[in-house]
């Protein structure tokens, strides 16, 4: 049995997604990590920092973004969304799936909340090489580890939509809007975005916004 503990328009949007591309049965358990009172305190036992993703996979617990991301996609390896080890795109998946909870997530944490640093000042480096090297990355490659669309893509792509789309975070750039547009047709984007729309609607804090 998987259990996936998600809120609503979070970073368990990615692993939402990649669920879908599985196409494995899962049951959502909602953490209301906006409630007043934060998210309940029983979920400190799953997730020490009451954060969410986190799954539960036949009795195991993995929690961290980036680990349930390769633990999925190794774990259901039917849709071949993870290249396999002596693959040379393996490491770039990697790298890209680690990439957004390393560097890219703080990176825009510190820009949204006006952090002004050097880059040595913290591991996750500036803002500005971020951006530069993502864009790169897509202007080189159509998706996250190459040529093809892997779970990394899950990750990269529902964290740059979310950025620049709703949070006005991330820059618009030509390579950005392109990547997002080779991803919207997926029928599992297009599955997941409903499925967090409707738990959004739920949710007191987003009842009014959505």
């Amino acid at each position: 049995m998987l259990k996936f503990y998600h809120a609503p328009w979070s970073r368990g949007s990615g692993v939402l997604w990649l669920l879908e591309e599985l196409a494995v049965d899962y049951e959502l358990v909602h953490i209301d990590i906006r409630a007043e009172e934060g998210a309940p305190e029983w979920y400190r036992a799953v997730q020490p920092n009451k954060k969410v993703p986190a799954i539960e996979h036949d009795g195991v617990v993995i929690t961290e973004r980036a680990a349930i991301t390769v633990y999925l996609a190794d774990t259901f390896p039917q849709e071949g969304l993870a290249p396999v080890i002596g693959d040379p795109t393996r490491g770039p998946y990697l790298s890209t799936t680690v990439y957004c909870d390393s560097v890219f997530d703080p990176c825009i944490a510190a820009r949204a909340h006006g952090l002004s640093y050097k880059s040595n000042d913290y591991s996750f480096g500036l803002f500005e090489d971020m951006v530069a090297h993502l864009e790169r990355r897509l202007t080189a490659h159509p998706f996250a580890a190459g040529n093809s669309f892997t779970a990394a893509d899950t990750q990269l792509g529902s964290a740059i939509h979310y950025t620049m789309v709703r949070l006005k975070a991330l820059p618009e750039r030509p390579a950005f809007k392109a990547y997002l547009e080779r991803l919207a047709d997926r029928p599992a984007w297009k599955r997941a975005q409903e499925k967090d729309y409707a738990l959004a609607k739920t949710v007191p804090a987003w009842a009014g916004k959505v």
